[in-house]
């Protein structure tokens, strides 16, 4: 019996362990992966602690995959995949194709949206079994760890600045500059933006600049962030990537007319926003979800081409505890990557 490792949870909370199972062939319309990285995003506590409904144990998270084609199922064949290819799979694990959204085109709207670790088996794991249509191209010169985070904290940046309001040649700000915030401060500088970060400590002004940055505001310094984004001549976006209610609100003063916050952090708390805020100038403030599998790999060609990684911290899958707990503690500089023995030969 050929068997593979996984990485999980048995109780709402619990800590990792790793198991044994046996090899699974992949059912019509879906491939099996050999996993080599897989990052480890904050999210993945949404299914670690049950907050997500729906979520059965054993759970097994992770939704920053990056590996192989090693086996197509029933249907998978003729989709343009072959064994041997280099794939990655996001927050996007497939989708219905009959709902609304779907029909529509809108895929990652679609209302039964399989997240790998919610709707499935996620990529803690040696192998993995996805949709075909989950899958993204791995280009030449991306490797596994960087492709991993790219397919969600990557995306999700990428996307949210590509379909905001802002044109090349405006002032975009990117609140925060942890998983998701190095990467957009990357890709907004890419995009042709006059790039803003936001964070606390003035002691990151040399790192934002490293990232792209033309400018560096430092939300503790006692001029607030509003007022320091108009004393720039405003923001025509603001990407929060920071997981704060209050900090993402008090950036809305400092938009531009007809200016939009993109919120991609999230947080659990409401928005200190009033109407008048909005009306005024006629602001916007909108979500913004990941993107499909053509966006992932949009992504990361787009990646490629500029030079653009996210910054890991790669440890073997043994390790995956204490990655875990890592992130959860805020002490990950900035994505930890889980590499299996597959990654590392």
């Amino acid at each position: 019996m050929s068997t593979y490792r996984v990485a999980q949870v048995t109780a709402p909370g619990g800590t990792f362990e790793l198991v044994e199972r046996e090899v699974p062939h992949p059912g019509p319309g879906e491939v099996r992966i050999a996993v080599e990285a897989c990052g480890i995003c904050h999210s993945d506590a949404l299914f670690v602690d049950a907050a997500a409904p729906g979520i059965t144990f054993p759970e097994v998270p992770g939704h920053e995959i990056a590996g192989r084609v090693e086996e197509l199922g029933e249907g998978a064949l003729g989709r343009g995949w072959k064994v041997g290819d280099r794939v990655a799979v996001g927050w996007f694990g497939g989708s219905c194709g009959y709902c609304t959204p779907c029909r529509r085109g809108d895929f990652i709207a679609c209302v039964r949206l399989k997240v790998p670790g919610w709707a499935y088996d996620g990529g803690f794991a040696e192998k993995v079994i996805v949709p075909v249509d989950a899958l993204a191209r791995v280009p030449d010169g991306l490797d596994a760890s960087a492709a991993g985070p790219m397919a969600c904290a990557g995306v999700t940046t990428f996307n949210g600045l590509r379909r905001s309001a802002a044109r090349a040649g405006d002032r975009v700000a990117v609140l925060g500059l942890g998983g998701l915030g190095h990467l957009g401060v990357q890709f907004a500088a890419a995009m042709g933006f006059e790039t803003v970060a936001i964070a606390r400590g003035a002691e990151k002004a040399g790192f934002a600049k490293e990232l792209g940055a033309h400018h560096y505001i430092d939300s503790t310094a006692g001029t607030p962030v509003a007022e320091a984004l108009q004393n720039l001549g405003g923001a025509k976006v603001v990407l929060a990537t920071a997981g704060n209610s209050a900090a993402m609100s008090a950036t809305v003063d400092g938009l531009t007319p007809r200016g939009e916050l993109v919120i991609i952090g999230v947080s659990p708390e409401p928005l200190d926003i009033t109407p008048l805020q909005l009306i005024s100038g006629g602001r916007d403030v909108k979500g913004h979800p990941s993107g499909t599998s053509q966006d992932v790999q949009d992504t990361m060609d787009f990646a490629v081409l500029h030079g653009i990684r996210p910054m890991t911290e790669v440890v073997p899958l043994d390790d995956v505890e204490a990655a875990y707990q890592k992130m959860l503690a805020g002490r990950a500089r900035f994505r930890m990557v889980l590499e299996t023995a597959a990654g590392s030969g």
